[in-house]
């Protein structure tokens, strides 16, 4: 007797009426399971949808152009010729090969769940990770303390304040072009759609990872997870996991100042993401990027923004002349910038957030309606009973790892921001890989020359490589050289020639050693300097690799050619010969 089934589309998340652009199987097709039928193109990618049963397709119910959602049937497939395949193929197995077989996720034991390997976090580390490994037939449990997936930096850190940091770029554009003839009336800002528009972004990109991981069969089990031993973890649901292999991925949070009130007007970065309304003054303490990245936000929606800053300079560590740019801008936009500055004490009072400060030019105290605390954030390796497994976690919370990522216990690996470096998303997502490959049984390493940061504040500041200070203090011989954007044709055309791009060469060799942008969408333009870093790349490489014009990323090239002194865009005197 035959059997039929219908293959129908597996859930999409939040996407409908999703556009098919490729058929990839026909009627008469003999499919295997994660067979590619259709690829669909949402507003965010294009993606294959596979095969869930093996079988002959006796009808096709889809067609190039149309839409489908989840549950739309694809194809009805004849399955009694393939389950005789399967059956002889079962017969000719060895028999002692069937009964080492464990079936993928099963629990082992007592365990609740079990697989070759566990990812604990699933950020963009963690389903780096899980989904790498799944990809090399790895079997992948992933953990995550909260409802869905995408970890910190998708819920609510790197994604949604982008978003915003978008709205505050177009306001802030748009009052700017009052100078050139183009008038805009005065915006009108709707707190809650702002946030809906934030939300819907997030779930369209978590919405996508939970797709991923089914396509891939990584299983996704909810919990605060904890270890037990050096093999087993155990859930705050009392749910246990027995691994082989660990991968820790659990990341980092905000750090907050001791003693502080218990008030809804003060906050964390999360909690200034919750964009609950719009303060008539804010205070940020703190002059990091995540604090400066919601400083412009605030501002631009019309709060009257004061930053506060312990260290005599806002992103403590960045190379002075990146600052100035930004300084000359936020100084106009900002009620108040205190560096070299103490807070002292905040306080909850009925009219506002009292805050004292100590400092040469700030007010003994000052009133606010909101207060967010900046100051930084920390590794979460402590909160994970590690030393139950043997895993050797510092007071800072951070794990030591080897360039294979592997802890001291060596089926234990950890990455992202609890693995020591920079806390970077596109760090952790490669040291997932390497991880990942390395469980697998492939011979990989993180050795990254170099790490890009971006400050997505308004002008944005990126660097990679060797920064100045870091070259004085090691004393490296190098030489730098600058390209201004008010020399910039396409920095003028969008009125923003404020920036400039510079690069570090070795004096000896021409090699690069490092560079940084200051400008609109430095964070996009740095990626090329980050590169000739990785190649080894010297000056020439990069003046003589033809940029389009006119373009802010012909600036790169242009500061090799100052470098080299064939610039002809500027006029740079030759340096007397010694």
């Amino acid at each position: 007797m035959t059997d039929t089934t219908q293959l129908r589309v597996p859930d999409l998340g939040d996407f409908e009426d999703v556009e098919i652009i490729e058929i990839l199987a026909a009627i008469g097709d003999i499919i295997a399971v994660d067979d590619p039928l259709i690829t669909i193109e949402t507003d965010k990618a294009s993606m294959d949808i596979p095969a869930e049963i093996a079988g002959k397709i006796v009808a096709l119910d889809v067609e190039v152009g149309g839409k489908v959602s989840s549950g739309s049937i694809i194809a009805e497939v004849e399955l009694a010729e393939i389950s005789e395949q399967c059956e002889q193929s079962e017969q000719k197995k060895p028999a002692a090969t069937k009964s080492k077989e464990t079936p993928i996720n099963q629990p082992i034991g007592d365990a609740t769940h079990s697989a070759k390997l566990l990812v604990i976090g699933s950020g963009p580390g963690g389903y780096t990770a899980a989904f790498r490994a799944a990809d090399l037939g790895v079997d992948v449990i992933m953990v995550e303390k909260w409802p869905v997936i995408g970890g910190v930096c998708l819920n609510v850190g790197c994604i949604p304040s982008k978003a915003y940091l978008h709205a505050a770029k177009v306001i802030d554009d748009a009052e700017a072009m009052a100078d050139h003839g183009v008038t805009f009336d005065k915006p009108k800002i709707n707190s809650k759609k702002l946030r809906d528009w934030k939300n819907g972004i997030i779930r369209k990109l978590t919405g996508g990872l939970q797709t991923m991981a089914k396509q891939r069969k990584v299983k996704v089990v909810n919990g605060l997870a904890k270890f037990e031993s050096a093999n087993r973890v155990v859930l705050d649901t009392g749910e246990t996991i027995d691994f082989e292999y660990c991968i820790i991925a659990a990341g980092s949070k905000p750090t907050m100042l001791p003693g502080l009130p218990d008030d809804p007007r003060i906050v964390d970065s999360t909690g200034a993401l919750e964009l609950t309304s719009i303060p008539k003054k804010m205070l940020v303490v703190g002059g990091g990027i995540i604090g400066l990245e919601m400083a412009c936000v605030y501002a631009a929606l019309g709060a009257r923004v004061s930053v506060v800053e312990l260290a005599d300079n806002l992103m403590p560590g960045t190379d002075p002349d990146l600052l100035r740019p930004f300084m000359k801008i936020i100084k106009k936009r900002y009620e108040s910038i205190m560096v070299s500055t103490k807070v002292t004490g905040i306080n909850a009072t009925k009219s506002g957030i009292e805050v004292s400060f100590e400092g040469n030019n700030a007010p003994q105290t000052a009133l606010y309606d909101r207060v967010l605390i900046a100051i930084g954030r920390k590794a979460n390796g402590n909160l994970l009973d590690a030393d139950k497994a043997g895993v050797s976690v510092d007071e800072f919370g951070i794990i030591n790892v080897d360039k294979q990522m592997r802890t001291n216990i060596k089926h234990i690996f950890a990455i992202g921001d609890l693995a020591g470096g920079p806390m970077l998303a596109h760090k952790a997502s490669h040291e997932a890989k390497v991880a990942a490959e390395v469980i697998a049984g492939e011979k990989s390493y993180f050795d990254a020359r170099a790490i890009p940061s971006v400050a997505y504040t308004d002008p944005e500041i990126a660097w990679v490589g060797l920064t100045e200070l870091e070259a004085k203090a090691k004393n490296i011989d190098y030489e730098k050289a600058q390209f201004p954007w008010a020399a910039s044709g396409r920095a003028l055309a969008i009125d923003r020639p404020e920036g400039f791009t510079k690069l570090l060469f070795d004096k000896k060799t021409s090699r690069i050693l490092g560079g940084a942008i200051v400008g609109q969408n430095a964070g996009d333009l740095i990626s090329e300097i980050g590169f000739a870093i990785e190649m080894g790349s010297d000056a020439s490489d990069i003046s003589l690799t033809i940029h389009p014009h006119p373009t802010l990323s012909e600036t790169i090239a242009f500061s090799s050619e100052a470098y080299e002194g064939t610039l002809t865009d500027l006029y740079i005197p030759k340096k007397k010969s010694s």
